[in-house]
């Protein structure tokens, strides 16, 4: 499984999904759920023209296996769809 955040260093609504995604993933506790996420990786895609073009207005993007699970905010039900699709 393959989680991505698409972010930009100036964006604070970036550094916001990130700690929202961290704390939900805190609260997942020893679930097995919580070890099929996996590590979150972080793209700046100010350093990808090709991102930026396609994901320029909606970062910050989380992505679960290059699908994308929510935009601006982090959703913890849609992220718990993802995961259980």
């Amino acid at each position: 499984m393959k989680l991505t955040l698409l972010s930009r260093s100036y964006c604070h609504l970036c550094d916001e999904m990130q700690t929202a995604f961290l704390n939900w993933k805190a609260l997942q506790g020893d679930t097995v759920r919580s070890f099929e996420i996996g590590k979150l990786q972080v793209v700046d895609v100010d350093e990808f023209p090709d991102l930026e073009a396609l994901w320029g207005d909606k970062v910050p993007v989380l992505l679960l296996d290059d699908v994308e699970v929510c935009h601006y905010h982090f959703d913890a039900e849609k992220m718990t769809a993802a995961l259980n699709r």
